[in-house]
């Protein structure tokens, strides 16, 4: 009998929407105000990280910086999120990345359930502003995680929450913490992106464009047979 998956777990950033700019435009001004210079390939190593690990890094850039306390970093990580709410006030439907709502849809329309695994707090509003919260059984954002990816936290908590077997699920991301966190959770990883970060991914395609329901399918029922 062949095996067919019962849920996909989508990213948000790089995969159904790119706030990536919006992130890195609010990072920078953060960092300005501190005197850290960062660039956009410095930004490239926070893909995926969650919001406190990713100021650690920023803040490393500049040894002779102060120490900082857990409480001030807090703010600071407050400040940062502040530049990017008011960033993504600009988001609408426009902004779905090619391919992706095609995809929703073929998911839906086969009956397999839909979650979301981001590392974003914001996750559940920029669904709203892009129109896409109607499609989605479950969303998991960094509020029901305790570690952020490459830990599989965020992809096993989907999967608990729809009672799904991990190896029943497929988890789409564009970022190499994020395939490896689904690879951890014994689950089935598409990789949106460059073969260079994502060649661990178990199915990789160049961008979302190239998100084909079936040939998903495919991919992962070959996969399944492999392992039996």
């Amino acid at each position: 009998m062949t095996h067919y998956p019962k849920v996909f777990i989508y990213d948000l950033d790089g995969v159904i929407t790119d706030t990536a700019e919006f992130h890195f435009l609010a990072w920078q001004k953060l960092a300005e105000e501190l005197g850290i210079s960062f660039d956009r390939q410095f930004n490239e190593q926070l893909k995926g990280i969650n919001r406190m690990d990713s100021l650690d890094r920023i803040l490393e850039l500049d040894p002779s910086l102060p120490a900082f306390s857990f409480e001030e970093k807090e703010k600071l990580a407050t400040r940062k999120n502040e530049y990017y709410l008011e960033l993504i006030e600009s988001v609408n439907p426009s902004h779905i990345l090619p391919g992706i709502e095609t995809l929703l849809k073929a998911n839906k329309d086969s009956n397999v359930k839909i979650a979301l695994g981001s590392a974003s707090k914001n996750a559940p509003a920029i669904l709203d502003k892009l129109g896409l919260t109607g499609y989605f059984d479950y969303l998991v954002d960094a509020s029901k995680v305790e570690k952020g990816k490459p830990d599989p936290e965020t992809f096993t908590t989907a999967a608990d929450a729809l009672e799904i077997a991990y190896p029943d699920c497929i988890g789409i991301e564009d970022s190499a913490a994020g395939v490896e966190a689904i690879n951890k959770a014994n689950m089935f990883s598409v990789g949106v992106g460059d073969a260079a970060h994502l060649s661990h991914a178990h199915y990789l395609v160049e961008d979302t464009s190239a998100l084909v329901f079936e040939n998903i399918i495919e991919q992962y029922q070959k996969a399944s047979l492999k392992l039996k």
